[in-house]
């Protein structure tokens, strides 16, 4: 799974570098005065509900040519169909939605509708994950503990994860107000080393598949879906466990980790 990432490319930048419209700036501001966090700055501890940045693919005009745009969303998507507490927010009581199996998102009610047209992709520098340590000999009584792993681009360049958007409107909103963007990221089975540190992975998507990826004229590719794009681009380093709480937000979180034994001293 993919449950907390870092990100430290900034919007404006990254449009440039991958030849996209920024829409970000006003969609930040939407999310902003719904509550949620802010988008800006690098973020070395993306956590769930977090309003990140997005690769989508639209339309100005039915009939003109789609071209890729930057989005700000929530982490966590929420359906369409999603109900309206009183208070005007979505009355999503169930699991948060941040990840999305590859092999269900085609047949599951809560993603089948964003597959078909609302593909996205989530920029990244990388994302982390907790291996569990070896039980110790018993004689202790407490759990053995998980060592964090952060898992990047080798190359110094951000990945892109397979995603999904949708919309979600309160009953009986104006029709100017902007809807709430969410997205969830697709996750699938690990592959070579990674499947030593955790059995799922994000769902990466190589620079020549994105249009084919993002294409909301056309139906879903499955046979991205079945691959692992950018696997020779990702490399393994374990890093410290400042990381295991979502207070803790700096560039010493990507860093290598330092003996196990000074790092017991943290926690």
């Amino acid at each position: 799974m993919c449950g907390r990432f870092a990100v430290t490319t900034d919007p404006a930048l990254l449009a440039q570098k991958i030849e996209a419209i920024d829409e970000t700036t006003a969609a930040t501001a939407a999310a902003g005065s719904s509550g949620d966090k802010d988008v800006a700055g690098p973020n070395y501890n993306v956590a769930p509900t977090t309003t990140i940045t997005s690769v989508v693919k639209r339309h100005t005009e039915p009939e003109d040519e789609s071209t890729r745009r930057l989005r700000s969303m929530r982490w966590g998507l929420i359906p369409p169909w999603v109900k309206t507490t009183e208070d005007g927010s979505p009355d999503n009581k169930g699991p948060l939605l941040i990840n999305a199996r590859a092999d269900k998102v085609t047949t599951s009610p809560a993603f089948r509708s964003s597959a078909k047209s609302k593909r996205c992709l989530i920029p990244m520098d990388g994302w982390y994950e907790w291996r569990p340590n070896p039980v110790a000999d018993g004689k202790s009584g407490k759990k053995p503990g998980k060592t964090p792993f952060y898992m990047y681009g080798a190359d110094g360049e951000p990945l892109f994860m397979a995603g999904l958007w949708t919309t979600w409107r309160p009953q009986g909103a104006p029709k100017d107000q902007p809807p709430l963007l969410s997205c969830t990221i697709i996750t699938t089975d690990a592959a070579g080393p990674l499947a030593e540190i955790h059995d799922r992975m994000p769902l990466t998507i190589s620079e020549t598949d994105w249009d084919r990826w993002l294409d909301p004229d056309s139906p879903i590719d499955e046979g991205l879906l079945r691959g692992h794009g950018d696997l020779d681009r990702i490399a393994i380093r374990q890093v410290s466990r400042l990381v295991n709480s979502i207070r803790n937000n700096g560039p010493e979180l990507i860093e290598p980790a330092e003996p196990e034994s000074e790092q017991a001293e943290l926690f």
